[in-house]
């Protein structure tokens, strides 16, 4: 998929994120990078093998001090070709762009990665409990 493609469809994802939560963002960059660095996969502790497909780095607001600001602004990276990989095909690249953009802000509102994980295990589960009641 072409970058421009791609950046196209994290912009679409950042749309559907609900506004109850975009409007509490400030001061922070979504990039959209082609793969992380071998330095960046094992500082994140990401196995050899495995992708990483985004990256939180910055301070989360739950831990940030009375007065913070004039900083730099805390960074998203989302990582095409892990994705890219991670996406059953073309056409899923567009829901685990969404995912990812969630899950990494997530982090930015001060979720740990367990904390995450539960959500997405939760949400997951409550997805096919409402898909099986569907006549």
């Amino acid at each position: 998929m072409q970058k421009r493609e791609f950046e196209r469809l994290v912009q679409e994802a950042w749309r559907q994120i609900p506004a109850r939560f975009r409007d509490q963002v400030e001061n922070l960059a979504i990039v959209v990078e082609d793969e992380p660095s071998p330095s960046t996969l094992r500082h994140s502790g990401v196995p050899p093998g495995d992708d990483l497909l985004g990256l939180y780095q910055g301070i989360p607001l739950t831990q940030r001090p009375w007065g913070y600001g004039w900083t730099l602004p805390d960074k998203i990276s989302l990582y095409q070709g892990p994705i890219e990989r991670a996406a059953r095909d073309e056409s899923d690249v567009a829901r685990v762009v969404y995912e990812t953009l969630w899950h990494e802000l997530a982090h930015y509102f001060g979720m740990s990665e367990r904390q995450v994980r539960a959500s997405e295990r939760r949400r997951r589960r409550s997805a096919r409990m409402s898909t099986e009641r569907r006549p």
